[in-house]
C-alpha cells in the first residue's frame, strides 16, 4: 500500500548545511518560513532533483526518489515536480501557450496544445495563449509558471516566492486565486516565503527552518503565537519575549500563575513547567490591549500592567507603542494599536497608559539564557 503524500528527510553538514525533516499531504500546503540562507530554496531543490544532498530519503505516494544510504536517485524528468521559480523563468521568445508545451515534450504536439491550451483557461488566461511574456502583466506572467508546473500534472507543486515580484494588489489577487486554485488540487503544495502573513492566510501547515534545521512545524497560527523555543520566536517575528518565575498551576480554573517584574500575572494552563522554575514567556500581538480612559471594560481587568510610551511610531493605519513597565532600564512591551485608538486615548511619547495581557495569549517556553536578556525582564 503506497503512502499518500511526500516525506522528506534531509541531511548535510556542507555545504549547505541541511538537517530538515518535513511532510505535506496530498491536498495540503506546506509553508516553509525562515530568514535567507536557512535552506527553504535548497530544500525545493533537492525535491525537485536539481540539487544533490548527501544524506536522506524523499518518498513521493509510496515512491523513493532519493536514498542517500542506498545512493540511490530518481532524476528530476521522472519524478514529475512542477516548479514555479521566484522569478518564474519563462522563455522570453516563447508565447504563453508554448512556455507551457515545453513542459510536455514527451507528449505529441496535439495533444501537448490541447492540455496547454486547457490549463491556461483554468488560471484564467484564456484568449492571452499567443502573447510573449513582455506583452504580460506580472501576475499574467506568474498565471503562465503556473499553468507551466501544472501541465504535467505533477506528484507535488512547489513554489519558491511566487508572489514577491508583483506589486501589493496584484499579490491580493493571486492569493484568492491560489486559493482557490488548491481546492481542486490532490497533491502536496510547498510553498517557500519570507512573508509570515503569507503564510498564515495560505498554508495549512507551517514549517520554520534555521541554517537548515527544522525547528518547529504545524499549524501556523500555532507556530506563530506558542513557538517552542526562544529561536523560534524571534524566527516568526514575536517581539515581547522576556523572562519570569513559575508560581503555580491551577487546574480547576485552568490558570498557570508566573511572577514577572513582581506583577503576577495569569496564563493559559500549561503545566509541564514546575513551580519555582525559571522560563521565557512571549505574548502574540493579538493579545495586548489598551487600556480605554473614558470607559473601562472587563477585559482591562485581566493582567493589567501601565507603563509609559517610550517611542509612538505612525504606521498608516496603524501605530506601534514601545512601553517601558517598571522602568525604562529593562527590555520594553512592544504593541500596535489603530491610529484612530490612539488620537482618542490622547496617546503620544511620554504618556502613562495601561495594557492587559490575555491570559490566553501568554506563552511559556524553556529559558533560554543566551537569547533573553542580560537583565532581568
Amino acid at each position: 500500500m503506497t503512502e499518500p503524500g511526500i516525506r522528506i528527510r534531509l541531511q548535510q553538514s556542507g555545504p549547505i548545511p541541511l538537517d530538515a525533516v518535513l511532510d505535506c499531504a496530498p491536498g495540503e500546503v506546506l509553508a516553509l518560513v525562515g530568514p535567507s540562507g536557512s535552506g527553504k530554496t535548497t530544500i525545493l531543490r533537492a525535491i525537485a532533483g536539481l540539487q544533490r544532498v548527501k544524506h536522506g530519503l524523499i518518498h513521493c505516494n509510496g515512491e523513493c526518489w532519493f536514498d542517500g544510504e542506498r545512493q540511490f536517485r530518481v532524476e528530476t524528468r521522472q519524478r514529475r515536480v512542477g516548479y514555479v521559480f521566484q522569478n518564474y523563468a519563462l522563455f522570453p521568445h516563447l508565447s504563453a501557450l508554448h512556455n507551457v508545451m515545453e513542459a510536455m515534450l514527451e507528449l505529441p504536439v496535439a495533444e501537448r496544445e490541447r492540455r496547454a491550451r486547457d490549463v491556461l483557461a483554468r488560471v484564467r488566461l484564456a484568449g492571452l495563449e499567443h502573447r510573449v511574456p513582455a506583452a504580460l502583466s506580472g501576475g499574467q506572467q506568474q498565471r503562465v509558471a503556473v499553468a507551466r508546473a501544472l501541465a504535467r500534472e505533477p506528484r507535488v507543486l512547489l513554489l519558491d516566492e511566487p508572489f514577491s515580484a508583483v506589486d501589493r494588489a496584484t499579490r491580493q489577487r493571486l492569493y484568492r486565486e491560489l486559493a482557490e486554485l488548491r481546492r481542486e488540487l490532490a497533491m502536496p503544495v510547498i510553498l517557500v516565503t519570507h512573508d509570515l502573513d503569507e503564510a498564515m492566510m495560505l498554508a495549512d501547515r507551517m514549517c520554520v527552518l534555521h541554517q537548515g534545521r527544522t525547528l518547529q512545524s504545524g499549524d501556523p497560527y500555532v507556530v506563530m503565537t506558542r513557538p517552542d523555543n526562544v529561536e523560534v520566536a524571534h524566527l516568526v517575528g514575536l517581539r515581547n519575549v522576556f523572562r519570569a518565575g513559575v508560581l503555580a498551576h491551577d487546574a480547576e480554573r485552568g490558570l498557570t500563575t508566573i511572577e514577572w517584574r513582581k506583577h503576577r500575572l495569569e496564563a493559559r494552563l500549561q503545566p509541564d513547567f514546575q513551580a519555582g522554575q525559571q522560563v521565557t514567556w512571549t505574548i502574540s500581538p493579538g493579545h495586548l490591549v489598551l487600556h480605554r480612559r473614558d470607559r473601562p471594560s472587563r477585559g482591562e481587568r485581566e493582567n493589567p500592567v501601565s507603563g509609559r510610551v517610550l517611542e509612538y511610531l505612525p504606521l498608516g493605519e496603524n501605530v506601534a507603542l514601545t512601553v517601558a513597565v517598571n522602568g525604562p532600564d529593562r527590555p520594553p512591551l512592544f504593541l500596535t494599536v489603530p491610529a484612530h485608538t490612539a488620537r482618542r486615548n490622547g496617546i503620544a511619547q511620554g504618556v502613562e497608559i495601561g495594557v492587559s495581557l490575555l491570559a490566553e495569549g501568554i506563552h511559556l517556553m524553556p529559558a533560554d539564557e543566551s537569547r533573553t536578556p542580560a537583565k532581568p525582564a
